[in-house]
């Protein structure tokens, strides 16, 4: 199954990367939380609360509490996978 480019240019929209360098690290907007994405380097992101419904993102989940319980290193909801298959996943969701 072909995912179609515009499909993946609205998941990406829906999507948000924040610098851990930044004062407003703390902030997120209404609807959305933030998750560490990455297996050494852990990156942020601030997705929709929406993605919570997808399948995939909940596989995500099952992943990081298996891996973390509920004692995250980073201090907020870590996902241990490479930020590549993140991106995936975010992409081809049903919910963007």
């Amino acid at each position: 199954m072909a995912i179609g480019m515009g499909h993946i240019f609205r998941a990406k929209q829906g999507l948000r990367r924040s610098s851990s360098r930044t004062n407003k690290e703390s902030e997120v907007p209404k609807g959305h939380f933030a998750v560490y994405v990455g297996e050494s380097e852990k990156k942020r992101f601030v997705i929709p609360v929406s993605y919570l419904k997808d399948p995939s993102f909940q596989d995500l989940l099952g992943q990081a509490e298996e891996e973390f319980g509920f004692d995250h290193p980073m201090g907020g909801l870590t996902i241990p996978c490479p930020e590549d298959t993140f991106l995936d996943i975010i992409s081809s969701s049903s919910t963007s």
